[in-house]
């Protein structure tokens, strides 16, 4: 009896900590609604990250781009690519999309079976700025087909970020040159 109490213990107290870290805090709403129409072979090649929200993935890098291509089995190969440390790195992975139809609603994958979402929130008709988000509000990137966009493109994707209820303020600049 005493042994079961001494293991009770401690998986009381994480069972404790556990939910004191949970907050009431309500969930901020946000617009996830995705672009109707993809053209599939127009959103291939390179895009630069002209903006994000910096996660332990990408964090110190600069200088990044994402080069996309169609692989014979209908998926998308992702290579994504940028400077760490003074150092190139890379990693390679595969995006599908989420339903049958080309929404905008994708899913990326660089490890394994582990796929996340890949939303495609905003798309300019030239296929030259894109925004794109998740289901939530924890991912966010601004990308273009050129490493400096003009400051009014960018101001404009602000504000259509802001006007689906992202805090552009969490925003990180990606150095390009």
């Amino acid at each position: 009896m005493k042994r079961i109490f001494l293991i009770l213990i401690p998986i009381y107290s994480f069972a404790i900590a556990l939910t004191s870290c949970q907050t009431n805090k309500p969930a901020k709403a946000i617009d996830v609604s995705t672009i109707d129409n993809l053209d599939v072979a127009r959103y291939m090649g390179r895009w630069y990250e002209i903006a994000r929200y910096d996660h332990r993935f990408e964090k110190g890098m600069t200088h990044i781009t994402a080069e996309y291509s169609l692989m014979t089995n209908g998926k998308i190969k992702v290579v994504n690519s940028g400077i760490k440390n003074g150092k190139p790195k890379s990693i390679t992975g595969k995006a599908r999309f989420q339903t049958k139809e080309s929404n905008g609603k994708l899913e990326v994958s660089f490890f394994s079976f582990f796929y996340s979402d890949y939303y495609i929130l905003e798309l300019d008709e030239d296929y030259h700025y894109a925004v794109i988000g998740s289901r939530s509000d924890e991912y966010l990137w601004i990308l273009s087909r050129t490493p400096k966009p003009p400051q009014q493109i960018i101001d404009s994707l602000l504000t259509k970020i802001q006007a689906r209820g992202y805090d552009t303020t969490n925003l990180y600049f990606v150095p390009q040159n």
